[in-house]
């Protein structure tokens, strides 16, 4: 079994930054793509980010400029950068993988982590 686990979620004033971070642990898997989703209160999940095994990153128009995706393949890890923050930021962030395993491709969410921006 294949799992993502969400780290960084804080609280900060509007204008700081935070630095999240996803590691996926499991065995004979390979990662297709990761990215970022958010859940504000009140409001439906969204997109934020994404990073493709080839390095082509996609951002949510909210967040472009401000935020920004990484990963490491070797570790099966991945980072999003977030600079700039507003309290719209304030959601909780989901980790999410397309992995491939045992012959299929299959999508994966982590348990997330709340990042609150105060003014």
């Amino acid at each position: 079994q294949v799992q993502l686990v969400e780290s960084g979620g804080a609280s900060v004033q509007a204008g700081g930054s935070l630095t999240l971070s996803c590691a996926a642990s499991g065995s004979a898997f390979s990662i297709n793509t990761m990215g970022w989703y958010r859940e504000g209160p009140g409001k439906p999940r969204e997109f934020v980010a994404e990073i493709t095994n080839t390095d082509i990153t996609s951002y949510a128009a909210s967040v472009k400029g401000r935020f920004a995706i990484s990963k490491d393949s070797a570790e099966n890890r991945m980072s999003l950068q977030m600079n700039s923050l507003n309290v719209e930021d304030t959601a909780v962030y989901y980790c999410t993988a397309e992995i491939f395993k045992s012959g299929g491709y299959t999508r994966i969410v982590g348990q997330g982590t709340q990042v609150t921006v105060s003014s």
